[in-house]
């Protein structure tokens, strides 16, 4: 039987995801608050970066997908997924809530058998404690009448070799009926699908990633510092650790982490572990160690400039990774922040971003007393700068 599937939040995961279910054949509707995004995917016009117009009209045109507004769609679908973002609050503790809307959306409309499943990064017990109750009290349904399973994201925007469908998956049920019916949907378009017996375990594996990613990250921004005190390539020492071929995995440095997984998803696990009493040590200087890299980087920029008051600087590159617009957590806002409270005249240069914070995109041109390499898209030709001094955010002396 063809499936007929709903996915909450078309962004930077759940469109993607949606494309591959209509690719494979299976009706899929695309549900999103943002009418101008809705309007614009309707029209055939891709809201992500790395997916092309003709992937989404191609959908459009077989009548595989849609996108709307409204959730009472979710009355006539099999399934749903829920792909909508889970940041911090302003304490640094999980902001739950968009999960709680989506959720609160879906009750309303949930069915007997039907399956949910939550791909949005959650603290370890969330889906079982926070989601099912509310689907439960919102229906009116017992959680033995419907099906729930998670499945956390792998959507890494603008990788060329890896995908939604060659990317290993892991899943859990809340019952073992749950977890088969998971598994047996997304095996229709994914490689591989791994199943594991207990939601806990797959909420925190997809902590674990991100988390090993922070630290790694983190160290090797500290093993940079001192490679610069040193004197010498941290890149060259990286290549050359990397010659090993067993128990080495290189990381490189930056001026620090951004986009929804890596600053946010470390802190998620923090949090749960304070609540059940359990250390986070690593996590936690990772974390510090992070937060520090924009200021490690204006004390740089100082001692290339000497003062920085009355100083004119260009930044370059204001995403938080190459080749894309996405600024969600970006360290460069707080470099730039950092670099305006010692007297900085700061412009940035992003054709990709072009417009961000209230402000425009600048040419990269002469006209500079520094200029610092936070973000390196490849379009970038940086002898347009002359003989203008660039500080290297990612290694340099």
């Amino acid at each position: 039987m063809d499936l007929k599937v709903a996915v909450i939040g078309q962004g930077y995961v759940g469109l993607p995801l949606a494309v591959a279910i209509a690719e494979s054949g299976m009706k899929t509707i695309g549900i999103d608050l943002d009418l101008a995004k809705v309007s614009k995917l309707n029209e055939g016009k891709s809201v992500v970066e790395d997916l092309s117009n003709n992937k989404i009209s191609s959908i459009l045109e077989k009548g595989l997908y849609g996108a709307s507004t409204d959730f009472s769609i979710i009355s006539g679908v099999d399934l749903v997924i829920i792909c909508v973002p889970t940041p911090l609050l302003s304490n640094n503790e999980p902001d739950m809530s968009f999960v709680e809307s989506a959720a609160k959306s879906i009750a309303k409309y949930l069915k007997k058998d039907m399956l949910v499943i939550l791909e949005s990064t959650v603290a370890p017990g969330a889906t079982r404690n926070f989601l099912v109750p509310i689907l439960e009290v919102g229906s009116g349904l017992s959680r033995n009448d419907f099906f729930i399973a998670f499945s956390p994201e792998r959507i890494d925007p603008n990788n060329a070799n890896w995908n939604i469908k060659n990317t290993p998956k892991i899943i859990a049920g809340l019952n073992r009926v749950s977890s088969k019916k998971a598994v047996e949907f997304y095996s229709r378009f994914i490689d591989s699908v791994i199943e594991y017996g207990s939601i806990e375990v797959v909420e925190t594996a997809k902590l674990l990633e991100n988390s090993f990613r922070l630290i790694n990250i983190s160290f090797i921004n500290e093993i940079s510092m001192f490679c610069q005190k040193l004197g010498i390539d941290v890149n060259q020492v990286i290549d050359a650790a990397s010659t090993k071929p067993y128990g080495y995995m290189p990381f490189y440095p930056s001026i620090g982490v951004g986009g929804h997984c890596i600053p946010i998803d470390p802190l998620y696990l923090s949090n749960k572990a304070r609540e059940i009493g359990a250390p986070t040590q690593f996590i936690d200087l990772a974390h510090l160690i992070n937060q520090e890299m924009p200021s490690y980087f204006v004390g740089r920029a100082e001692e290339k400039v000497k003062e920085l008051k009355g100083k004119k600087i260009l930044v370059i590159g204001v995403s938080y990774k190459p080749n894309l617009s996405d600024t969600r957590e970006t360290p460069v806002e707080m470099l730039i922040i950092d670099l305006k409270k010692k007297g900085a005249i700061v412009s940035w240069h992003d054709d990709l971003v072009k417009e961000w914070r209230g402000e425009k995109s600048v040419a990269l041109s002469r006209d500079y007393d520094l200029a610092i390499l936070a973000t390196p898209h490849d379009y970038l030709d940086l002898t347009k700068l002359g003989d203008v001094p660039i500080l290297n955010t990612r290694g340099s002396i």
